[in-house]
């Protein structure tokens, strides 16, 4: 029998971090959708974040990404953010929207474009410095379309060579978390394809260094909370980026897709100790058609209502099952947990919290989105590139 109390414990514990850049405009690789009351700014990325976490009660920080949200004084951002009852997150580094990285960035064969990429990474260090930042997120769009275009040994080496150098500039309390991306841009080799490379780099590199986990990440039919309960078991899972897919990379709404995967890779989270240790949960989604801030809040309850469902699996229970070869009991214990509607324990918990028990609702009835509509008039909304 689950203790109801402790799940409850538990679930305040819980956050999700937003990314700016789903605050504005996205789209696909043919059109990117403009909506009224995008933000223009960091600081109006932030003033919706704070929305979100102001109805959940549990998304309070935000990740920047830069060039996006390059500003004169990051300091100042730090303050905006505080101000608006949020912190700054997770510095996600941008070499893959510059001309010179045609043929990659840290892993391309002129060694000045690479030296240009690690700069911009070694940048990005410097604004965790100001932020106050503890996790640096690097995602490589680096690799090759055709045989022969590159050695891939070679493209190993400079990368390894270029994280070697920012780990090095690694502060205390710092750490480096690095994606992976089965393919796209690249087609022919992606220079970090799987978990199993940037489990090697991240080896090599010591203790600052992680492993961050896309959902989107994966080729079909790969099982990831496999992936996830090995980087537990190993130490090295620094963070998730959640969102969902069908096809490829989609970038869709977390949980939209395959709740049960959701359900099945917070299961593993929580029986390897992952809920209690250091690793971040982020968002990271594209809201092309969809509302953006309602989108995200909605996110965040699909995080928390898998969250709440492997929490509520039985471990006693299913222990006694798998000791005794029981297929059908063992499986049942975790669909039991799974079809559970956990809907109206998170709304108690809300209402024990003080928040409004439906997250959705409340923002509808703020006003919030016709105020942003009304006054964010003229400039130039935030979106990829801008």
């Amino acid at each position: 029998m689950t203790d109801l109390a402790a799940v409850k414990a538990a679930l305040r514990t819980q956050a999700v971090e937003t990314p700016s850049w789903a605050y504005g405009n996205s789209g696909t690789r043919f059109k990117v959708f403009a909506q009224e009351g995008v933000p223009r700014t960091p600081q109006e990325k932030l003033e919706d974040a704070a929305k979100v976490h102001e109805f959940t009660g549990v998304a309070p920080t935000v990740a920047l990404h830069i060039p996006w949200d390059r500003v004169d004084d990051f300091g100042a951002l730090g303050k905006f953010a505080e101000e608006h009852g949020l912190k700054l997150g997770a510095i996600n580094s941008n070499t893959f929207q510059d001309d010179d990285y045609r043929l990659g960035s840290v892993c391309h064969p002129d060694a000045e474009v690479r030296r240009k990429a690690l700069d911009h990474l070694l940048e990005c260090v410097d604004i965790m410095d100001a932020t106050g930042s503890a996790d640096l997120k690097l995602w490589f769009a680096d690799g090759t379309n055709y045989p022969g275009q590159d050695d891939l040994s070679a493209r190993q080496d400079r990368l390894g060579e270029a994280l070697a150098a920012v780990y090095e500039r690694l502060g205390d309390g710092q750490r480096m978390l690095l994606e992976y991306k089965f393919f796209e841009p690249a087609f022919y080799a992606t220079d970090v394809p799987d978990w199993g490379t940037a489990y090697a780099h991240c080896l090599k590199l010591g203790p600052k260094a992680q492993v961050v986990v896309d959902t989107g990440h994966h080729a079909p039919g790969t099982n990831i909370e496999f992936i996830v309960a090995t980087l537990l078991r190993e130490g090295k899972l620094g963070a998730f980026d959640f969102n969902s897919r069908f096809y490829a990379d989609d970038d869709l709404m977390v949980g939209a897709a395959d709740p049960f995967q959701l359900f099945r890779i917070m299961y593993e989270v929580i029986r390897g100790g992952g809920f209690t240790a250091d690793v971040a949960f982020m968002l990271d989604q594209c809201h092309n058609i969809e509302a953006k801030i309602p989108a995200i809040i909605r996110s965040v309850m699909n995080v928390q209502e898998a969250t709440a469902k492997a929490l509520l699996v039985d471990p006693v229970a299913l222990a006694a099952a798998q000791r005794a070869g029981d297929v059908l009991e063992a499986n049942a214990v975790l669909m039991d947990a799974y079809n559970t509607d956990v809907r109206p324990l998170l709304r108690e918990l809300r209402e024990e919290q003080g928040l409004a028990p439906d997250p959705i609702a409340a923002y509808r009835a703020s006003g919030w989105q016709e105020r942003i509509v009304a006054e964010r008039v003229g400039g130039r909304q935030a979106g990829w590139g801008a």
